[in-house]
């Protein structure tokens, strides 16, 4: 199992769903862990309050919103001088066919998803290559790899950061500093919880794996391009999808 003991990460998006799911795990790991919301604090609260280990913290952020990344990054810092490893998992949809999506909704899915990151990421690299280490991931989605219709603007996004992922890493790794994506394909979570038996039927038909995977899988994952153990990867996209995209 990998160890985080004594490594100090920052989760954005991290108090519900797979997010939640990796601050959990990540805690239970060793690490101390501080993690973003955008409006639910009671949930962040009790999701903190309930977390092994002391240390942890959360602060409010809303990735599209550059005056709210930066206020966000200054409270990390107030507390950390630095930090070991940064997640980017915060991220939204806005579904619909192309001839009919609005613009907002295009680019509201591009300012927090794909902007977010670099947003986010910006703000902690001078630290990280000051300090000469660092693991960034970047959360995207097989959709970003494949495609789907009615999510033109989701699936731009995402693959949007797996490019940006590898120029980055490419850019930092003389400073020690990795950078690595997970793409997640079908996870329960509150989004597959309002599909019919139906509609998960059809999903896990095209699943090699033929289930669909829980948060958990996709935070291990994760902790693993955090952990020392995958200290000689970097530009990676690991897929968490059961076989529904080999590439």
């Amino acid at each position: 199992m990998p160890v985080l003991h004594g490594k100090k990460i920052f989760v954005t998006g991290g108090s519900r769903g797979i997010g939640a799911s990796m601050v959990q795990v990540f805690a239970a790991r060793g690490a101390q862990v501080a993690f973003s919301y955008s409006s639910r604090e009671d949930a962040a609260q009790k999701l903190l309050s309930a977390l092994p280990g002391e240390g942890h913290f959360c602060v409010q952020l809303n990735t599209s919103d550059e005056s709210s990344v930066e206020k966000a990054i200054s409270n990390v810092q107030e507390k950390w001088s630095e930090i070991d490893g940064l997640v980017n998992n915060a991220g939204v949809t806005r579904d619909g066919l192309l001839l009919r999506m609005k613009t907002q909704d295009f680019d509201d899915v591009i300012q927090t998803n794909l902007r977010g990151t670099f947003l986010v990421t910006r703000g902690f690299l001078k630290s990280m290559v000051k300090a000469r280490k660092g693991s960034i991931v970047n959360i995207t989605s097989v959709i970003g790899q494949t495609g789907n219709a009615g999510q033109a603007n989701y699936a731009a996004s995402k693959a949007g950061i797996e490019a940006f992922s590898r120029s980055l890493a490419l850019e930092v790794a003389s400073r020690g500093i990795r950078v690595n994506c997970i793409a997640p394909g079908f996870i329960a979570t509150e989004m597959t919880d309002v599909l019919t038996e139906d509609q998960k039927k059809s999903i896990v038909d095209n699943i090699p794996m033929a289930r669909i995977a829980a948060p958990e899988e996709v935070a291990a994952a994760t902790s693993f391009l955090l952990s020392d153990d995958s200290k000689y990867i970097t530009g990676h996209t690991l897929s968490v999808n059961g076989g529904l995209f080999m590439n």
